[in-house]
């Protein structure tokens, strides 16, 4: 099997023995070179940050996210590729305590996920296009729960719950703060997971989005509390209740997934316990990976 990888990430993240570009997806003659003759493509690259990052970077989000969508489908169709998943997101939803598959053409994206729910939609939207326009019906679509793992994004300012808070706790941080008061409940999928799920759905899901989660509700302070437990010197955790929390619940119904033959095996104890080990020996790899709101950052 042969395997490309297309990044802007430090190339001594890339696995040994696979073929690495190192290109910038939103240009159409990239995501052509990296499709020519390959079999299966796995569309994973996205925008990805805090809350409030994404709302504070709306335009970078929104635009990212469509050129990326549109060049990438479209030069694979050129290509003919066998068979091509789109990675959506859980932000396509609307407020909800579960969230159903057929339920998102219904409702609008949360405010919360305003910019990136609607350009994932407008990607799953293309493949939809590209089925009744072309016939070309190779597109599965997956829709990933809060997803954690290693090789994450762990820099606080940018960073999703899971990295951000595990960074901070075994950096030191001490009062360690957090947002809100915890009591936020989300569904959160091991990265190994998530990639497992994929296999099954560009094998056996074409044409319908499948959610991929753990069909499990934690809160934050649960989060909070598998972390602290796992440290020799647990910090004093302070809650900030006059920050965001954020929508109070968000879960995956994984029925559809489940039928297919997916099942989560990671728990979110053991997972977040390997990232926690993962990150205390890699602290320089961590560092290595591209994050798209440095840059911007600093212009501000």
């Amino acid at each position: 099997v042969e395997v490309r990888i297309a990044s802007l990430d430090d190339p001594s993240r890339a696995l040994p023995g696979t073929e690495y570009y190192r290109v910038d997806l939103m240009d159409f003659a990239n995501c052509i070179k990296v499709c020519q003759g390959m079999d299966y493509v796995f569309h994973l690259v996205g925008v990805k940050g805090s809350p409030a990052v994404i709302m504070k970077k709306a335009a970078t989000v929104f635009v990212s996210h469509i050129r990326f969508n549109t060049n990438m489908m479209e030069a694979a169709r050129i290509c003919g590729v066998e068979r091509y998943l789109y990675t959506s997101t859980v932000g396509v939803y609307s407020p909800a305590e579960v969230f159903y598959e057929d339920d998102v053409w219904k409702t609008f994206p949360s405010r919360n996920d305003w910019y990136a729910g609607w350009a994932k939609r407008m990607g799953e939207l293309q493949a939809e296009a590209y089925k009744d326009e072309y016939g070309w019906d190779k597109v599965a679509i997956v829709r990933p729960a809060n997803v954690y793992g290693s090789y994450d994004n762990f820099d606080p300012d940018n960073a999703m719950v899971i990295p951000s808070l595990i960074k901070r706790a075994i950096d030191g941080e001490n009062p360690f703060v957090v947002w809100g008061d915890g009591s936020a409940i989300r569904d959160f999928i091991h990265a190994e997971d998530v990639a497992r799920g994929m296999l099954i759905a560009i094998e056996k899901g074409l044409g319908k989005a499948i959610n991929l989660g753990s069909g499990l509700g934690i809160s934050i302070k649960e989060i909070v509390n598998i972390i602290t437990r796992n440290m020799k010197t647990p910090p004093k955790v302070v809650w900030d209740t006059s920050r965001p929390s954020g929508d109070k619940k968000r879960v995956m119904d994984i029925s559809r997934a489940t039928a297919m033959g997916f099942k989560p095996r990671i728990s979110i104890e053991q997972g977040i316990k390997e990232v926690m080990s993962w990150y205390q020996e890699n602290k320089d790899v961590a560092k290595n990976r591209f994050n798209v709101f440095t840059p911007l950052e600093k212009e501000t």
